[in-house]
């Protein structure tokens, strides 16, 4: 059964986005601040967090540092007031898998849990994939850069998929955003898709082979041999 935490200190909204996201084989699970939520996930595995940012006991993005640090496959979609460039940024360079900001409509809210839920199913399977001192092994969501593993979060490893598999071919920033957000383009901040790349870049250590490619997008340099 799927388990959906929400994490919101506003009772009313709290009630209400329950209400909204409840359906048959999903149990709901509400907590009013950090505290209460850290003991939850204590309780067991949750599907997805729906989580705000500012909370009576500290900020959201603490506890998104710590799921992202131990779980980064779970999603979390951010709730904020916080609607400036910058928060939005600094949510998402802390790993968040989407945000949503106050006041928000419920059908949208609704279909953007239900696109994260499906792209929790479709991670791309493949073979172990050997190039150089990486490993990536899609299936078991295993990376390795020399012997040190890395973990990454769900847009990441879309990200590399698609890097990795189209080596040595410049992937438009359209085309990936695409195909990594498949809620479409319309929904993503435009600086999401510059950070994923930065944050994956850093992880692996692979300044020498994820290249922009200016006014186009990205690629996984193929190398001689």
């Amino acid at each position: 059964m799927e388990q959906l935490l929400i994490v919101e200190d506003d009772i009313g909204l709290n009630q209400g986005l329950s209400k909204a996201m409840k359906t048959d084989g999903r149990q709901i699970i509400s907590c009013k601040d950090l505290r209460t939520a850290r003991e939850q996930l204590l309780c067991g595995r949750v599907s997805l967090i729906l989580l705000d940012i500012s909370l009576p006991d500290g900020s959201g993005l603490d506890l998104l540092r710590e799921i992202k640090e131990k779980t980064p496959d779970i999603p979390v979609i951010l709730l904020t007031a916080n609607d400036t460039d910058m928060d939005i940024v600094d949510g998402l360079e802390q790993g968040a898998d989407d945000y949503i900001t106050k006041p928000f409509s419920l059908s949208v809210l609704r279909a953007r849990v239900n696109t994260q839920l499906r792209k929790q199913m479709s991670i791309p399977k493949n073979i172990p994939i050997h190039i150089d001192h990486f490993c990536f092994d899609f299936e078991s969501m295993a990376f390795c850069v020399g012997n040190a593993r890395v973990e990454l979060s769900k847009t990441e490893q879309r990200l590399l998929h698609l890097l990795v598999e189209n080596r040595g071919r410049t992937m438009t920033r359209g085309e990936l955003a695409d195909r990594i957000w498949t809620d479409g383009p319309e929904y993503v901040d435009e600086n999401a898709l510059s950070v994923a790349v930065k944050r994956l870049r850093d992880k692996l250590c692979a300044q020498e082979y994820i290249k922009t490619v200016y006014g186009i997008g990205y690629t996984w340099v193929k190398k001689d041999g």
